[in-house]
C-alpha cells in the first residue's frame, strides 16, 4: 500500500509563553503544528520547558475560546447565559460602554488590566495595551507588578537609579560571571535561557549561591544553598553585608567614590548634612563628607560629581561634631550608619533570625568576596512580601560592595537596538487627568508608574476610593487565582458596571466579564522582538516571529484588538488608524531594520551592538553620568524613602503575618507557608494540557516528615490548608529539605482536564484548592503594596 508523504515545515521563532522568550523551532506537517523545538542557533534557543514542548496541546485544545460571547443574564446568575456575537457587535459594544463610562465618570473610572509579562504572552502587545491606557486617559493599569516585577525594577531604584532585571536595564552577565547569586530565583522554572547559561558557567568553574526555602531546580548544584526562613531575607542580606564590611571584604574605592556612603548624616533629623548647614550662604543641594587629610568638613557637589579642594579623602566611616550656623550637630558618614545596621546582624543573630546556619552566613560573603564578579538575580520569592522594598534594598546594599555593578561578569546594562517609544507617553489627552489608584497612599510605590495593585482596584469599585472605578478591560488576568483576597475580587469583578476580557479559555475571572473576546496564542500571530535581554548577543537580534498557524475560530490577537478597539474609540489617529505595520515600521525606524527584512529572514537580523561597561563613569560635558539618584551615586542610605516617611535605611522587619509578629496567631497556625511556580504550569494556565496535567495531576503541599508525621498525614493524603483566611486542600508531598516549621503550596488550581479524567477546583470553595483564597491582602508592603504570598501562617491537618 502506497504511503502519503506528509508536508514537513520548519518555522523559526521564539517561545511567548513567558519572560524566557526562547528560540524555537515549530514543526508543522501538512499544515498542522506538530512539535516545538529548541533552536541551538538562537540566544535563548539551548532548551525547552516542559511547557513550550506542550505548545501544540494548547493550540488545539477543545477549550478554546472561539467566538465573542456577551453575557445575557445577571452576574449573581449561575448561568451567564453567553450569547455568541460578531466582532463588530463586541467591539461596537466594548467601545460605546467605555466612551459612556468615561463621560459620565471621567476616563479614570475604567482601569485596564493585564497578565503579567513574565509568566504570559501579554509581552507581545504590552506596549500596546499601556499606549491605549494612555490614550484613553485611563491612568492605571492592574498588571501584577507589586507581586511580580517591582523589586527588581523598581525597589533596585532607590539605591541604584535605575531597576535590575529586565531588558534596558542591568542584568546579570552570566556568561562572564565568577559568581552567580540566585535569590528566591529559580531560573529552571522562571527564565530556562537564564538555567542553561547557569549551567554552562557552573562547568566552566563559575560559583553559586541560591537563597530559597526549598533546594530546588539550581539550588542542588549551588556552592551554598542558604535555606531562608520565608520573610526573613532582609537580615540574611544585613548579616552577610556585615561580614564582608568586619572582614574588609568590599570595594572601598567604589564604595567611596561611587556611592553615597562618606555622605555625613545628622543625628538630629537623619537628613544630609547641607553646605546650608555650614553657612548662610551655602547651597541646600550641595552635600557634606568629612576629609580624613584634612581634618575638616568637605562639602560635595552632586551637579559635577566632585569633592572640592585637590587632595581630598572623603571619609568612609566615623562620627564627627560639626559646627552649623545653628550650633553643633552630631554626625555619622551614611557608610557607618550602614556598619552600624549590619553589626546588629552577626552571623549568630542572623542563624536565630533565619534559620540559616552561621558558618554558611559566613561562607556565602567569602564567596561573594573571592570569586567576584558576582551576577545577581531576585525574583517574585522575595517581592511577594510584607517588606519587599527594604528586602531588595539591603540586598542591594550587599551588592554594591561587591563592586560588580556594570562591569563584566557583574549586573551590565547591555546595550539595546536603538528603537522609537511606542508605549504612548505624548497620547494622554490633553489637561489635568486624575492620579493613578494607589498613588496618594503609596506615592513611591508602582502607582507612581501607573501600575496599581489587585487590592487598590478593588477598593475603588467596592468602597468608590480615592475615586469610583466603573469599567475594567481585562487582557488575560485571571485575578481571582493569581491574586489575594479572592472572594473580595469576586465581588469587586461583579459590581462593575462593564468589564471585557480576553483570553484563550473562559476561567472564573472571566466568567464575571460582560464581554468575552477570544484571543490567539503566541503560536497563532505575528509579534515583534526587539532584543531579548540576557547578553549583548541576545540584545542584537531582533525578530518577527511568524504565526505557526492559524487561529482557532475567530480568535485575534490582543494587538489586533487593540488597535481596532482603538479606532472605535475615536484613538486611531494614534493607533496609526488600525494598520499595526505601520506602527512596527514607525516603532523600528531607528534600528535601520525594515519589516521586510524582517519577514524574510523569520531567524531574526542581527544588529551589531557593542557593550560598554562603568558607563556612570564616562565623562559627559567633563561630568561624569553617574546615577539616576539625588546624590547622583549610588545611594546607601535613601533621604528620598526617609521624606516619606520609610527607613532610610533597609533593616530587617519581621513578615507582619508571622510567628514572631503574630503570637497571638502563631499559636493556632504554628506553621510557615510559602508558595512556589509548579514546573508544569505558568501560573494558573494549562492545567487542561493532559501531557503537563499526568505529570501533575493534583493540588499538592510540600512539608517535611516530621511535620507530616506529628499530624498523621502519609505521602499522597489530602490534607486541609488553614490561616486566619481560610481553607482549601492538596495533596501531602512529603520533602526533607525543607525546614520542618515550613510548608509549601501552588496556586492557580481550577482548571479540569477531561481526557485524563483529572478534576476541575470550585475557586471560591473551601473544598477547592485556590491558594489565594486563603491569603488576604491586609498585611502588605507600605511602599508598594505587595503582599505576601511567599509568607504567611498556616495549620495543616489530615482530610478525613
Amino acid at each position: 500500500m502506497a504511503t502519503v508523504e506528509q508536508k514537513t515545515e520548519l518555522i523559526h521563532g521564539y517561545c511567548g509563553l513567558c519572560i524566557s522568550r526562547c528560540g524555537s523551532i515549530a514543526v508543522v506537517k501538512d499544515g498542522r503544528f506538530v512539535e516545538l523545538l529548541p533552536d541551538p542557533s538562537h540566544p535563548t534557543g539551548h532548551a525547552l520547558c516542559a511547557k513550550g514542548k506542550a505548545a501544540p496541546e494548547l493550540v488545539y485544545h477543545r477549550d478554546r475560546l472561539l467566538h465573542p460571547l456577551k453575557r445575557t443574564r445577571p452576574k449573581g446568575d449561575p448561568d451567564p447565559g453567553w450569547e455568541r456575537i460578531s466582532w463588530d457587535e463586541a467591539l461596537d459594544l466594548t467601545a460605546s460602554q467605555l466612551r459612556r463610562l468615561a463621560s459620565e465618570h471621567g476616563p479614570q473610572s475604567v482601569v485596564f488590566s493585564s497578565a503579567s509579562p513574565s509568566t504570559s504572552a501579554i509581552g507581545d502587545s504590552a506596549m500596546w495595551i499601556q499606549r491605549l491606557m494612555r490614550a484613553f486617559g485611563s491612568p492605571s493599569q492592574c498588571g501584577s507588578m507589586e507581586l511580580c516585577g517591582w523589586g527588581r525594577i523598581f525597589a533596585t531604584r532607590f539605591t541604584f537609579g535605575v531597576g535590575m532585571g529586565v531588558a534596558g536595564t542591568p542584568m546579570p552577565d552570566l556568561e562572564h560571571a565568577g559568581c552567580m547569586l540566585f535569590w528566591g530565583y529559580n531560573p529552571s522554572l522562571a527564565r530556562i535561557a537564564h538555567a542553561t547559561t547557569a549551567a554552562a558557567a557552573l562547568r566552566r568553574g563559575a560559583r553559586l549561591i541560591v537563597v530559597d526555602p526549598r533546594r530546588a531546580g539550581l539550588a542542588s548544584k549551588a556552592d551554598a544553598w542558604l535555606r531562608v526562613r520565608p520573610g526573613s531575607d532582609g537580615a540574611l542580606a544585613l548579616g552577610i553585608a556585615h561580614v564582608m564590611i568586619e572582614r574588609g571584604w568590599f570595594d572601598r574605592a567604589l564604595v567611596r567614590d561611587w556611592t553615597n556612603g562618606p555622605l555625613l548624616v545628622r543625628s538630629d533629623s537623619g537628613r544630609f548634612l547641607t553646605e546650608c548647614d555650614l553657612s548662610t550662604a551655602g547651597s541646600a543641594k550641595k552635600y557634606v563628607a568629612w576629609d580624613a587629610a584634612a581634618g575638616r568638613p568637605l562639602v560635595y557637589d552632586p551637579a559635577t560629581q566632585r569633592y572640592e579642594g585637590e587632595g581630598a579623602e572623603p571619609a568612609l566611616t566615623g562620627a564627627h561634631t560639626i559646627r552649623t550656623a545653628s550650633g553643633d550637630v552630631e554626625c555619622k558618614s551614611a557608610f557607618e550608619l550602614c556598619a552600624e545596621l549590619c553589626r546588629r546582624y552577626p552571623p549568630d543573630a542572623v542563624e536565630s533570625i533565619c534559620g540559616v546556619p552561621a558558618d554558611q552566613v559566613a561562607r556565602a560573603a567569602e564567596l561573594l568576596w573571592t570569586a567576584r564578579p558576582v551576577s545577581f538575580y531576585g525574583w517574585s520569592g522575595i517581592e511577594q512580601q510584607s517588606n519587599a522594598t527594604q528586602i531588595f534594598r539591603a540586598i542591594s546594599l550587599l551588592y554594591a560592595l561587591t563592586g560588580s555593578f556594570d562591569v563584566p561578569g557583574g549586573n551590565v546594562l547591555f546595550p539595546a537596538v536603538p528603537t522609537a517609544g511606542m508605549v504612548g507617553d505624548d497620547v494622554r489627552p490633553a489637561g489635568p487627568h486624575a492620579p493613578a489608584l494607589g498613588l496618594r497612599d503609596r506615592p513611591l510605590g508602582p502607582s507612581s508608574g501607573e501600575h496599581v495593585s489587585s487590592d487598590e482596584l478593588y477598593r475603588a469599585v467596592l468602597e468608590g476610593d480615592p475615586y469610583p472605578v466603573r469599567g475594567l478591560v481585562g487582557f488575560g488576568a485571571n485575578l481571582l487565582l493569581s491574586h489575594a483576597d479572592t472572594l473580595r475580587g469576586r465581588d469587586a469583578l461583579a459590581a462593575l458596571d462593564f468589564y471585557v476580557h480576553l483570553d484563550l479559555f473562559m476561567n472564573p475571572t472571566a466568567e464575571l466579564a460582560d464581554v468575552v473576546l477570544p484571543v490567539a496564542s503566541p503560536f497563532e500571530r505575528e509579534a515583534l522582538k526587539v532584543g531579548f535581554g540576557v547578553s549583548t548577543e541576545a540584545q542584537s537580534l531582533v525578530q518577527l516571529r511568524r504565526p505557526v498557524v492559524a487561529p482557532p475560530g475567530e480568535a485575534r490577537s490582543d494587538t489586533d484588538v487593540v488597535f481596532d478597539l482603538a479606532c472605535r474609540l475615536g484613538l486611531g489617529d494614534r493607533f496609526w488608524n488600525g494598520d499595526v505595520d505601520a506602527a512596527y515600521r514607525q516603532q523600528l525606524g531607528p534600528s535601520g531594520v525594515s519589516l521586510e527584512d524582517l519577514r524574510a529572514n523569520p531567524a531574526g537580523v542581527r544588529v551589531p551592538l557593542r557593550t560598554r561597561y562603568r558607563k556612570y563613569a564616562e565623562l559627559r560635558d567633563g561630568v561624569p553620568v553617574g546615577f539616576a539618584t539625588a546624590t547622583r551615586k549610588i545611594e546607601l542610605y535613601s533621604e528620598l524613602l526617609l521624606n516619606h516617611g520609610y527607613p532610610p535605611l533597609p533593616d530587617h522587619q519581621e513578615p507582619l503575618v508571622g510567628p514572631r509578629s503574630r503570637p497571638d496567631l502563631a499559636e493556632r497556625f504554628p506553621l510557615i507557608l510559602t508558595c512556589a511556580k509548579s514546573t508544569q504550569f505558568c501560573e494558573s494556565q494549562h492545567r487542561a494540557l493532559p501531557s503537563l496535567r499526568r505529570r501533575a495531576r493534583d493540588p499538592e503541599l510540600e512539608l517535611h516528615p516530621s511535620a507530616a508525621a506529628a499530624r498523621g498525614i502519609g505521602a499522597g493524603d489530602w490534607v486541609i490548608l488553614e490561616t486566619p483566611e481560610g481553607r482549601v486542600r492538596a495533596r501531602a508531598r512529603l520533602s526533607e529539605n525543607l525546614d520542618p516549621q515550613v510548608v509549601c503550596g501552588q496556586h492557580g488550581w481550577w482548571q479540569e482536564c477531561s481526557e485524563i479524567g483529572a478534576p476541575g477546583y470550585d475557586p471560591f470553595s473551601s473544598d477547592g484548592a485556590n491558594y489565594n483564597l486563603v491569603i488576604g491582602n491586609a498585611a502588605f508592603d507600605p511602599v508598594s503594596g505587595s503582599v505576601p504570598l511567599r509568607a504567611y501562617l498556616c495549620q495543616v491537618s489530615r482530610a478525613e
